[in-house]
């Protein structure tokens, strides 16, 4: 079970057979627009967000050395956490966030920053999305497949040119895009998928016999 076309098409080509699709859903419950920030009011703005582990692989880095107006704001923990903090002392790092706090803060946002060239799809997209956060990120697996031409986002190999540009996004926009990902949509195609191989193993059973 792959999360998205471009996963597929890649592992097609490397001769993978019987791919199924199972897209990942978001809890419009929890992560919903809220009035206010709970950011430190005496932050500049824009805010401009990542959130997510702090590690080497999320390229956390190619987000904070962009020149941008207002604050960065990273939410999350991770091994490269008190390095960035040293390297970056203008950048805002709140920790991690959990639950309603967590939704909260991706909301106090004004544009979420998704710099990753390695996750094949990216649930923080659809979390920020539903709370009204459009998203600027690189024209790669995962933000293809979940922003791709929807308008909730801006996709460039120059990130911050899509980060600014993404600020003009109506926030309401972004999350009607975050509802099409339901995970009642996710478990649905979970449980299809898995009538789909139990009828594809006992065809392939009987053909053996056959």
């Amino acid at each position: 079970m792959v999360a998205t076309q471009s996963l597929e098409d890649d592992l097609t080509a490397r001769g993978f057979q019987n791919l199924m699709r199972w897209s990942r859903g978001v809890d419009e419950n929890l992560f919903h627009p809220y009035e206010g920030s709970v950011l430190d009011p005496n932050l500049e703005g824009p805010i401009f967000m990542n959130v997510g582990r702090v590690a080497v692989e999320k390229n956390i880095r190619a987000f904070l050395e962009l020149e941008l107006p207002g604050t960065k704001v990273v939410v999350g923990d991770g091994p490269q956490l008190e390095s960035l903090k040293r390297e970056f002392p203008e950048v805002y790092f709140t920790g991690p966030k959990v639950g309603d706090d967590l939704a909260r803060h991706y909301a106090s946002a004004d544009v979420f920053v998704f710099p990753s060239l390695t996750d094949t799809f990216g649930n923080v997209l659809l979390e920020a999305m539903a709370c009204g956060v459009p998203v600027a990120a690189f024209p790669v697996m995962g933000p293809l497949d979940v922003i791709g031409d929807s308008g909730a986002g801006i996709l460039s190999d120059n990130l911050q040119e899509a980060a600014i540009a993404a600020l003009e996004i109506p926030r309401d926009h972004c999350r009607k895009v975050a509802l099409r990902y339901t995970w009642e949509a996710s478990a649905r195609q979970f449980l299809d998928n898995a009538v789909r191989a139990q009828e594809l193993f006992l065809s392939e059973s009987k053909a053996s016999v056959a």
